[in-house]
């Protein structure tokens, strides 16, 4: 089954991304790795998630927000590869969560991200390592960004 498939499957669209207002690349190949650049918490039509946890919102919709992450970056992948299949495995995987200076379940909300690439990867290829953070602020108020190492075929 494609990546495709099981997206549908699991009744996912992926987003349509707003244009970047910074200098970088979305993603970057280098022989056998992907690196792409953070990717934050939109809707699929696009428009941000915004808030912060443990003020604006809990758990579940920090987890929908990282989720929404790990669908845009896949919606760069399959526009940088052209071919989601190239993907072997998730590397390495660093979750920021605009969060009060109290709040604590930062790897709770990145979960949301780690479980969309477990489901459609699997558990050997799609959990790799991990960091969830907190921070302070998020460009334009998002509620998660989300940076990812993953290894082609």
């Amino acid at each position: 089954m494609t990546v495709e498939q099981k997206l549908l499957e699991l009744g996912y669209a992926l987003p349509v991304l707003p244009p970047s207002k910074g200098i970088y690349k979305k993603l970057l190949i280098d022989e056998k790795h992907v690196y792409v650049s953070g990717h934050v918490s939109v809707n699929t039509d696009g428009t941000y998630i915004t808030g912060k946890l443990g003020k604006d919102l809990g758990e579940e919709a920090g987890k929908i927000a990282a989720r929404q992450c790990g669908l845009g970056i896949i919606a760069t992948l399959k526009e940088g590869l052209g071919d989601l299949g190239k993907v072997k495995r998730v590397i390495k995987l660093l979750g920021m969560v605009n969060a009060t200076p109290d709040y604590e379940k930062h790897p709770i909300v990145i979960n949301g991200c780690s479980e969309l690439f477990a489901a459609v990867w699997g558990n050997d290829n799609g959990i790799g390592v991990r960091s969830a953070v907190g921070m302070g602020s998020l460009p334009n108020n998002v509620a998660v960004e989300i940076e990812v190492l993953f290894e082609i075929h």
